[in-house]
Protein backbone atom coordinates (compact mmCIF):
# COMPACT_ATOMS: atom_id res chain seq x y z
CA UNK A 1 0.00 0.00 0.00
CA UNK A 2 2.79 2.12 0.74
CA UNK A 3 4.50 1.85 -2.76
CA UNK A 4 1.11 2.56 -4.64
CA UNK A 5 0.55 5.94 -2.46
CA UNK A 6 4.61 6.85 -2.94
CA UNK A 7 3.54 6.35 -6.81
CA UNK A 8 0.70 8.48 -6.90
CA UNK A 9 2.98 11.06 -5.53
CA UNK A 10 6.13 11.10 -7.55
CA UNK A 11 4.60 12.89 -10.18
CA UNK A 12 3.05 15.94 -8.43
CA UNK A 13 6.37 16.51 -6.78
CA UNK A 14 8.07 16.22 -10.05
CA UNK A 15 5.64 18.08 -11.86
CA UNK A 16 7.07 21.28 -13.24
CA UNK A 17 5.31 24.38 -12.58
CA UNK A 18 3.79 25.23 -16.10
CA UNK A 19 2.36 21.81 -15.83
CA UNK A 20 0.77 22.20 -12.25
CA UNK A 21 -0.43 25.66 -13.89
CA UNK A 22 -2.49 23.90 -16.48
CA UNK A 23 -4.14 21.11 -14.74
CA UNK A 24 -4.99 23.37 -12.29
CA UNK A 25 -6.53 26.10 -14.61
CA UNK A 26 -7.71 23.49 -16.29
CA UNK A 27 -10.00 21.82 -13.67
CA UNK A 28 -11.35 25.24 -12.75
CA UNK A 29 -12.33 25.92 -16.22
CA UNK A 30 -13.59 22.42 -16.56
CA UNK A 31 -15.91 22.40 -13.00
CA UNK A 32 -16.50 26.31 -12.22
CA UNK A 33 -16.91 28.35 -15.54
CA UNK A 34 -18.81 30.71 -14.17
CA UNK A 35 -16.98 31.62 -10.94
CA UNK A 36 -17.52 35.31 -9.76
CA UNK A 37 -17.33 38.03 -6.73
CA UNK A 38 -19.77 37.20 -3.78
CA UNK A 39 -20.17 40.85 -3.00
CA UNK A 40 -23.62 42.06 -3.87
CA UNK A 41 -23.13 45.59 -6.27
CA UNK A 42 -25.59 47.57 -9.00
CA UNK A 43 -22.59 49.99 -9.98
CA UNK A 44 -19.08 50.30 -10.44
CA UNK A 45 -19.65 53.06 -7.31
CA UNK A 46 -21.68 50.18 -5.41
CA UNK A 47 -18.69 47.74 -6.20
CA UNK A 48 -16.21 50.00 -5.27
CA UNK A 49 -17.89 50.66 -1.73
CA UNK A 50 -18.35 47.14 -0.86
CA UNK A 51 -14.40 46.04 -1.79
CA UNK A 52 -13.50 49.01 0.63
CA UNK A 53 -15.86 47.69 3.52
CA UNK A 54 -14.28 44.09 2.61
CA UNK A 55 -11.13 44.27 3.88
CA UNK A 56 -10.46 41.90 7.11
CA UNK A 57 -14.08 41.23 6.65
CA UNK A 58 -16.60 38.76 5.41
CA UNK A 59 -17.97 39.30 2.26
CA UNK A 60 -21.17 38.46 3.71
CA UNK A 61 -21.54 40.79 6.18
CA UNK A 62 -20.47 43.30 3.49
CA UNK A 63 -23.69 42.01 1.51
CA UNK A 64 -26.15 42.40 4.85
CA UNK A 65 -24.47 45.87 5.33
CA UNK A 66 -24.13 47.57 2.05
CA UNK A 67 -28.74 47.60 0.96
CA UNK A 68 -29.12 50.36 3.13
CA UNK A 69 -26.17 51.96 3.03
CA UNK A 70 -26.60 52.04 -0.78
CA UNK A 71 -30.26 53.33 -0.29
CA UNK A 72 -29.02 56.26 2.09
CA UNK A 73 -26.37 56.93 -0.61
CA UNK A 74 -26.92 55.76 -3.90
CA UNK A 75 -24.27 58.14 -5.71
CA UNK A 76 -20.75 59.45 -4.63
CA UNK A 77 -22.46 62.56 -5.09
CA UNK A 78 -24.62 62.05 -1.95
CA UNK A 79 -21.99 59.98 0.05
CA UNK A 80 -19.34 62.98 -0.27
CA UNK A 81 -21.94 65.03 1.43
CA UNK A 82 -22.52 62.31 4.27
CA UNK A 83 -21.20 63.26 8.12
CA UNK A 84 -18.61 60.77 9.30
CA UNK A 85 -21.00 59.64 12.09
CA UNK A 86 -23.87 58.90 9.36
CA UNK A 87 -21.87 56.70 7.61
CA UNK A 88 -20.53 54.91 10.67
CA UNK A 89 -23.95 54.27 11.93
CA UNK A 90 -24.71 52.20 8.60
CA UNK A 91 -21.28 50.43 8.61
CA UNK A 92 -21.04 49.76 12.47
CA UNK A 93 -20.52 46.01 12.32
CA UNK A 94 -18.07 45.55 9.74
CA UNK A 95 -14.25 45.80 11.00
CA UNK A 96 -13.01 49.09 11.19
CA UNK A 97 -16.08 51.27 10.74
CA UNK A 98 -14.38 54.97 12.08
CA UNK A 99 -11.59 54.42 9.41
CA UNK A 100 -13.84 52.92 6.67
CA UNK A 101 -16.03 55.75 7.54
CA UNK A 102 -13.65 58.25 6.44
CA UNK A 103 -12.41 56.24 3.64
CA UNK A 104 -15.82 56.29 2.05
CA UNK A 105 -16.22 59.78 2.43
CA UNK A 106 -12.96 60.64 1.21
CA UNK A 107 -12.88 58.38 -2.07
CA UNK A 108 -16.33 59.37 -2.83
CA UNK A 109 -15.43 63.28 -2.30
CA UNK A 110 -12.43 62.65 -4.69
CA UNK A 111 -14.66 61.17 -7.46
CA UNK A 112 -16.81 64.01 -7.71
CA UNK A 113 -14.18 66.18 -7.27
CA UNK A 114 -11.68 64.54 -9.58
CA UNK A 115 -13.59 62.04 -12.05
CA UNK A 116 -16.79 63.56 -12.82
CA UNK A 117 -18.31 60.64 -10.27
CA UNK A 118 -17.91 57.83 -12.09
CA UNK A 119 -15.02 55.22 -11.33
CA UNK A 120 -11.67 55.38 -12.66
CA UNK A 121 -10.46 52.17 -14.88
CA UNK A 122 -6.69 52.63 -14.29
CA UNK A 123 -5.15 51.10 -11.75
CA UNK A 124 -3.12 54.42 -10.74
CA UNK A 125 -5.97 56.24 -10.63
CA UNK A 126 -7.57 54.26 -8.64
CA UNK A 127 -4.66 54.29 -6.49
CA UNK A 128 -5.17 57.94 -5.40
CA UNK A 129 -8.61 57.02 -3.95
CA UNK A 130 -8.86 56.82 0.19
CA UNK A 131 -9.23 53.70 1.50
CA UNK A 132 -8.20 51.70 -1.93
CA UNK A 133 -4.85 49.46 -2.00
CA UNK A 134 -3.41 47.28 -5.10
CA UNK A 135 -5.70 44.56 -4.36
CA UNK A 136 -9.06 46.55 -4.25
CA UNK A 137 -7.41 48.27 -7.56
CA UNK A 138 -6.90 45.30 -8.77
CA UNK A 139 -10.46 43.82 -8.47
CA UNK A 140 -12.12 46.89 -9.71
CA UNK A 141 -9.80 47.14 -12.48
CA UNK A 142 -10.84 43.05 -13.21
CA UNK A 143 -14.39 42.58 -12.22
CA UNK A 144 -15.53 46.65 -13.64
CA UNK A 145 -12.96 46.63 -16.56
CA UNK A 146 -12.21 43.34 -17.36
CA UNK A 147 -8.47 44.11 -17.36
CA UNK A 148 -5.61 41.21 -17.29
CA UNK A 149 -5.24 41.85 -13.77
CA UNK A 150 -5.40 39.51 -10.63
CA UNK A 151 -6.10 40.70 -7.13
CA UNK A 152 -4.16 38.91 -4.49
CA UNK A 153 -5.75 38.91 -1.11
CA UNK A 154 -5.13 36.29 1.83
CA UNK A 155 -7.07 33.70 0.15
CA UNK A 156 -5.17 34.24 -2.78
CA UNK A 157 -1.95 34.49 -1.46
CA UNK A 158 -2.33 31.60 1.04
CA UNK A 159 -3.46 29.02 -1.78
CA UNK A 160 -1.22 30.08 -4.38
CA UNK A 161 1.52 28.92 -1.86
CA UNK A 162 -0.05 25.64 -1.00
CA UNK A 163 -0.54 24.68 -4.37
CA UNK A 164 3.08 25.74 -5.35
CA UNK A 165 1.90 28.13 -7.63
CA UNK A 166 3.77 30.99 -6.45
CA UNK A 167 6.73 30.99 -3.39
CA UNK A 168 6.68 35.04 -3.76
CA UNK A 169 6.95 36.65 -0.45
CA UNK A 170 4.35 39.72 -0.62
CA UNK A 171 1.35 40.10 -2.87
CA UNK A 172 2.35 42.06 -4.98
CA UNK A 173 5.34 39.68 -5.71
CA UNK A 174 2.76 36.50 -6.16
CA UNK A 175 0.90 38.94 -8.19
CA UNK A 176 3.56 38.80 -10.66
CA UNK A 177 3.62 35.61 -11.06
CA UNK A 178 0.68 34.70 -11.50
CA UNK A 179 -0.03 37.17 -14.40
CA UNK A 180 3.16 35.53 -15.83
CA UNK A 181 1.78 32.25 -15.62
CA UNK A 182 -2.02 32.85 -16.41
CA UNK A 183 -3.20 33.36 -19.71
CA UNK A 184 -4.88 36.99 -19.86
CA UNK A 185 -8.17 35.78 -20.77
CA UNK A 186 -8.30 33.72 -17.58
CA UNK A 187 -7.00 36.11 -15.32
CA UNK A 188 -10.14 37.86 -14.12
CA UNK A 189 -11.82 34.81 -13.31
CA UNK A 190 -8.32 32.92 -11.95
CA UNK A 191 -8.81 35.44 -9.13
CA UNK A 192 -12.52 34.42 -8.18
CA UNK A 193 -11.55 30.77 -8.56
CA UNK A 194 -8.47 31.21 -5.90
CA UNK A 195 -10.71 32.86 -3.69
CA UNK A 196 -13.30 30.53 -3.71
CA UNK A 197 -11.29 27.60 -3.29
CA UNK A 198 -9.13 29.50 -0.11
CA UNK A 199 -12.75 30.54 1.50
CA UNK A 200 -14.28 27.35 0.69
CA UNK A 201 -12.08 24.42 0.94
CA UNK A 202 -8.63 25.67 1.43
CA UNK A 203 -9.07 27.07 4.41
CA UNK A 204 -6.27 29.10 6.85
CA UNK A 205 -7.33 26.74 9.50
CA UNK A 206 -8.33 23.30 8.81
CA UNK A 207 -8.23 22.80 5.00
CA UNK A 208 -10.14 20.34 3.64
CA UNK A 209 -7.51 18.64 2.29
CA UNK A 210 -10.06 15.03 1.93
CA UNK A 211 -12.29 16.62 -0.27
CA UNK A 212 -10.29 18.70 -2.14
CA UNK A 213 -10.03 18.19 -6.18
CA UNK A 214 -6.59 19.58 -6.42
CA UNK A 215 -4.75 17.25 -4.28
CA UNK A 216 -3.16 15.86 -7.32
CA UNK A 217 -1.43 18.92 -8.43
CA UNK A 218 -1.52 20.18 -4.63
CA UNK A 219 2.36 20.57 -4.04
CA UNK A 220 1.56 21.39 -0.29
CA UNK A 221 -0.34 17.93 0.39
CA UNK A 222 2.57 16.23 -1.82
CA UNK A 223 4.60 17.43 0.61
CA UNK A 224 2.73 16.68 3.78
CA UNK A 225 2.00 13.46 3.09
CA UNK A 226 5.61 12.19 1.82
CA UNK A 227 6.58 13.57 5.68
CA UNK A 228 3.65 11.32 7.28
CA UNK A 229 5.79 7.90 5.52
Amino acid sequence: MKIIVYLTLVPCKDMTKKERYSSILSWFAENQPAASTELQYGSPYELLVAVILSAQCTDKRVNIVTPPLFRRFPTPAALAEATTDEVFSLIRSVSYPNAKAQHLIGMAQKLVNEFDSRVPSGIDDLLTLPGVGRKTANVIASVIYDQPVIAVDTHVFRVSHRLGLSDGRTPEAVERELERHIPEHQRAIAHHWLILHGRYTCTARNPRCSTCPLTEWCRQYTLDNIKLK
